[in-house]
């Protein structure tokens, strides 16, 4: 049995309990979890923005070491100190063979209805399994394709947060926008995701990087990660700012925190033939659009789920550049917290002022 942070009922927070694993299938990893960092997006679903299946464990930001694999499992052995990763790919289809991982539903990675569930609580009543990992558990029992094996040097609590705040940051900087140095880079919203996205622009040679964040404490966590120039982003004439210090607009307006004020504002800010990326999660209902001048101005909008990340290649990449010194996955994390304090976690993350907490496992 392992203890794990259960959603039973959106809006009622989560309840501590008990569940049990079963063994590994022949493409599964049974995984001992040693630290899960809190994301925005998990809060989507324990708040009822976004529908899931219940009971579930939410937590998809993890790091681990391998207690069992199945039969056929290759990637990785028990032992190994792993990155879990909630794009869990198939390998076989469209969107795999073409180099989109992050876009493959991976269907075959999770069990069929008729099999026996991943997950139960006492009397056998399944355990819903959120994107591919609930990871707010002792235990995690994923697909091989879910996880990737790290150097063991590398401190499993600052490793969790590679798994999607700087998975999704930088993979949007390295792959989706693929910035050139010297480029300009608005990053919207300095909370986990904004911030590693602001420390990949300065790894990626950015020009001018411009963090907009409404809060005071945040802008400086983002000076520290690499902004050139910080902003309020809910000040008036904020887009006027913006365009003064990029000296007409940015190339890539990213937007990190899921709301359509942050949205609108990554697309204002744009210069001729510059880019919006939208990485939040936002309510189901907003929509982010270009006007006629925007597109006769040749501006472009995109989304980048997980940063369009390949993440069997780039989180062994990122872990080397946390240990070469030029990734700051230390300033990223606000504070180290207990299995049993993780509403609590949940309840800063509502008010908004500080960066990534992280549950640490014994």
């Amino acid at each position: 049995m392992a203890k794990a942070a259960i959603l039973e009922t959106p809006g009622q927070g989560l309840v501590i309990g008990e569940v049990e694993y079963a063994d590994p299938a022949p493409h599964e990893v049974l995984i001992d979890t040693k630290a899960c960092g809190l994301c925005h997006s998990d809060l989507h679903f324990i708040d009822g923005a976004y529908p899931h299946a219940l009971p579930c464990i939410p937590g998809h930001e993890a790091a681990g070491v391998v207690r069992a694999v199945g039969s056929e499992v290759r990637s990785v052995k028990p032992g190994d100190h792993v990155v879990s990763c909630l794009s869990a790919f198939c390998g076989q289809c469209e969107f795999c063979v073409t180099g989109r991982m992050a876009l493959c539903l991976g269907g075959n990675t999770r069990r069929g209805k008729g099999d026996t569930p991943r997950m139960t609580r006492a009397g056998g009543e399944p355990v819903n399994q959120m994107l591919n990992l609930s990871a707010l558990s002792e235990q995690m029992l994923i697909h091989e394709n879910a996880c990737v094996a790290i150097d063991k040097d590398m401190p499993l609590d600052r490793a969790a947060v590679i798994g999607c705040a700087v998975t999704t940051g930088a993979g949007t900087i390295f792959n989706a926008c693929n910035v050139t140095p010297g480029e300009s880079v608005l990053v919207v919203g300095c909370g986990g995701v904004g911030l590693a996205t602001i420390n990949a622009a300065k790894i990626a040679g950015a020009g001018k990087i411009i963090a907009a964040d409404p809060l005071p404490e945040k802008r400086a966590l983002a000076e520290v990660l690499g902004a050139t120039h910080t902003v309020d982003a809910l000040a008036d004439g904020v887009v006027q700012e913006i365009m003064a210090i990029s000296n007409g607009g940015v190339d890539w307006g990213i937007e990190a925190v899921g709301r359509q004020a942050s949205a609108d504002l990554a697309v204002a800010a744009l210069r001729r033939g510059g880019t919006a990326v939208i990485l939040g999660m936002m309510p189901l209902d907003c929509k982010v659009g270009l006007g006629a001048m925007d597109l006769l101005g040749g501006k472009k909008l995109m989304g980048a789920i997980m940063g369009m990340n390949h993440f069997p290649v780039d989180l062994p990449r990122l872990v080397d550049f946390y240990m070469r010194g030029l990734l700051d996955l230390d300033t990223i994390i606000a504070e180290r917290i207990s299995l049993e304090d993780v509403n609590s976690g949940f309840d800063k993350m509502r008010a908004g002022h500080s960066a990534r907490s992280v549950v640490v496992f014994d």
